[in-house]
């Protein structure tokens, strides 16, 4: 069975929302921080890290 790995990830998420009950705000900071770090000048540092 091949899953997207857009819907693996929008399952695992929603799950670990659910779950855990993290505060939205912190959702939010993970996201954006995620994001603005993926197009940084530290991406080359991260990129090996994060295989």
């Amino acid at each position: 069975m091949d899953v997207p790995l857009w819907l693996a990830l929008i399952v695992v998420g929603a799950l670990g929302i659910k779950l855990v009950r993290p505060p939205l705000w912190l959702v939010a900071v993970l996201l954006l921080g995620g994001y603005l770090l993926a197009d940084s000048f530290l991406t080359p540092v991260i990129d090996p890290l994060a295989k």
